[in-house]
């Protein structure tokens, strides 16, 4: 199968108007970035992915995955072009907006993790939003259920292994009632256990999750569709199937198909 055969991913959204708000939306139009040192990682990237959908992000190290990423809730302002989440420009005056609507979970859990204990961590997004105390409660013990860590609210954050950092991670996220979850790289470093317990949290969530992985076995089962970027560009979009199908595909771009 060749790259033109799959790469039939949506092109930009019409220019006459902005896409109407969709919970879970984004919408990639042209982007481009540069770092200060001149490395170009991104070069027009047009992207449409629809509300609940499942979707890898996978390329050799280097591709511009993780920079894309840092796209979608305004840690990196794009240097052309235009993303959009839930019909809202990402901009330095939508910031709050945008970073409400997409929980980006770290490949290091230390990363989001630095209060006491748990629970602290968890209800740290929701009490700087201004909610009630009431509704900090609530929601710090409906994300850590949804985890799979319900009653470790007083437990020490670095004293638990990987993966349930990473679930707790994921919590501190789940918190804030995101309509887009972003993951880098979440079976990283996990043994086969937390890698399990990971996929099946992937499984489960029912908002628009997008995962930027080199675990392309999880892929395969977890993410119905996949995105292959190098070089700072798609290469191919489509079904996930279809592509771990394509070894000559997968080879060219740096990648190694899971073994079946």
């Amino acid at each position: 199968m060749s790259d033109s055969a799959i790469h039939n991913h949506p092109g930009p959204a019409s220019t006459t108007g902005p896409p109407g708000p969709s919970a879970g939306g984004i919408s990639i139009r042209h982007l481009h970035f540069a770092y200060p040192d001149g490395t170009e990682a991104l070069r027009g990237i047009d992207l449409e992915i629809a509300s609940r959908e499942k979707v890898a992000i996978v390329g050799p190290n280097g591709a511009g995955k993780s920079t894309l990423l840092l796209h979608l809730n305004g840690i990196l302002e794009a240097g052309h072009g235009e993303v959009q989440i839930d019909g809202t420009a990402v901009t330095p005056a939508s910031a709050r907006f945008v970073r409400s609507r997409v929980g980006l979970v770290f490949q290091d859990p230390d990363d989001q993790l630095f209060s006491p204990t748990i629970g602290e961590d968890v209800a740290f997004g929701p009490l700087n939003m201004g909610l009630a105390r009431d509704e900090v409660h609530h929601r710090v013990e409906a994300a850590l259920a949804a985890v799979g860590m319900s009653g470790m609210e007083r437990r020490v954050p670095h004293h638990l292994s990987l993966g349930q950092r990473k679930r707790v991670s994921l919590a501190t996220v789940l918190a804030m009632d995101p309509s887009i979850l972003v993951f880098d790289e979440p079976t990283a470093g996990l043994d086969p256990r937390g890698r399990r317990e990971v996929m099946g949290v992937l499984r489960e969530r029912t908002e628009t999750v997008l995962v930027s992985s080199h675990d392309l076995a999880m892929v395969s089962e977890v993410l119905p569709r996949t995105i292959i970027l190098d070089d700072g560009r798609i290469v191919a979009d489509g079904p996930t199937e279809a592509l771990m199908a394509d070894a000559a595909l997968l080879e060219t771009h740096g990648l190694e198909a899971p073994c079946r």
